[in-house]
């Protein structure tokens, strides 16, 4: 990798100053001069080390898209629609009360509560919504804990932060949600792993959330406060096309804006991800388009095979084929963000042989470039 003597001084000059941060959380936790802060990475101090981890994990550095790939997959990455992948299926909870409180099929849920409860992991790190909607990480033990954190709030949130918390000794078996670009991190920490922080082979489950776009923390906020009263909302939701707006329900209605609308406060960083079902995770789980009340999911690793024939052992999940045209809308979406990625990175730098983060092989790169015509 091309990081030997960058650290937190090319971080900030190169990513967050100039808008691509994806608040991943990778570069905060365990730093004592980097930290979140009302939406922002913010730099308290300029560190001394002349590299850093905090540049190495960031997913909008230089990255080997090849040897992280292979090192999950024993495979090199060949940017197809929806990655390496071994199954594709919809699925739900098979539990009333899990898909009652879920966003969608509670299939995330179901899963994190059935890994908890079979002593797979200790603890599962997912985001929960505060008093004011603001994301925030939680560490759920049990699946009453885990029904707390369900639900979408489509907002970035620095999910990696508490997996560096976590104690440099600790043992514990770890389950994470994360969304694609947090899942490139994670797999930048496990390809070329710390000695001084957390063990991240200790990440025993990945559940990767599909993601077109988050919500900037800050800006989406000043929006909000200016049409609701944020105290009183409860959920969100963008329902599958053609509806095309956003939804906030509160305690006595439902308040829907132009999808168009929301979408300008969405984080600049998006428009150059390439990956919308996140494709580093073991598993990944959207919403199922027109299916309602059901997710799409994504076995990529064999783990992620071992507890989905759990779930549907113990009866936790019920599962069903892909409708083939949803497949076919799934793999169409998904290269049209590729697409529009690699047209916005060569657009910032005017370069098709200059693809900013993205270290990719030269065939890959046609591939990419093929696409976009």
């Amino acid at each position: 990798m091309v990081t030997a003597v960058k650290g937190v001084k090319e971080l900030i000059d190169e990513v967050v100053k100039p808008g691509l941060c994806t608040l991943c959380g990778a570069c905060v936790g365990d730093c004592p001069y980097l930290v979140f802060y009302n939406g922002k990475i913010k730099l308290l101090d300029l560190c001394t080390r002349a590299e850093g981890h905090c540049y190495e994990y960031c997913p909008r550095t230089y990255t080997n898209m090849d040897a992280i790939s292979q090192n999950i997959f024993n495979k090199t990455y060949d940017a197809s629609e929806l990655g390496h992948y071994i199954d594709i299926f919809i699925s739900r909870a098979s539990d009333v009360k899990t898909r009652n409180k879920a966003q969608y099929g509670g299939t995330v849920s179901a899963l994190l509560s059935l890994a908890l409860s079979e002593g797979l992991i200790d603890k599962a790190l997912l985001a929960k919504s505060g008093k004011d909607r603001r994301p925030t990480g939680i560490e759920a033990l049990n699946g009453e804990d885990v029904l707390s954190g369900s639900g979408s709030n489509y907002m970035a949130y620095p999910a990696l932060q508490r997996l560096n918390r976590l104690q440099r000794d600790s043992r514990e078996n770890i389950g994470i949600v994360l969304t694609p670009c947090q899942c490139i991190a994670l797999s930048k920490m496990l390809a070329y792993p710390a000695t001084q922080r957390f063990d991240t082979s200790n990440v025993k489950l990945a559940i990767g959330l599909f993601c077109t776009w988050a919500l900037s923390y800050d800006r989406f906020f000043e929006f909000l406060n200016e049409k609701v009263n944020v105290a009183k909302i409860k959920k969100f939701d963008i329902p599958p096309p053609p509806a095309n707006r956003f939804d906030i329900y509160t305690r006595a209605d439902r308040i829907s804006f132009p999808l168009d609308t929301v979408r300008e406060y969405r984080m600049s960083t998006c428009s150059y991800c390439l990956d919308m079902t996140a494709e580093f995770a073991d598993i990944s789980v959207g919403a199922a388009e027109g299916i309602e009340g059901w997710n799409t999911v994504i076995i990529r690793t064999q783990r992620g095979s071992e507890i989905i024939n759990l779930a549907r052992h113990k009866g936790k999940l019920d599962v069903d084929s892909i409708p083939q045209q949803n497949l076919d809308h799934l793999k169409e979406s998904a290269m049209l963000k590729k697409t529009r990625a690699t047209n916005e990175i060569i657009k910032r730098t005017s370069a098709k042989n200059d693809l900013m983060y993205l270290g990719i092989s030269e065939n890959t790169r046609g591939k990419l470039l093929a696409e976009r015509r």
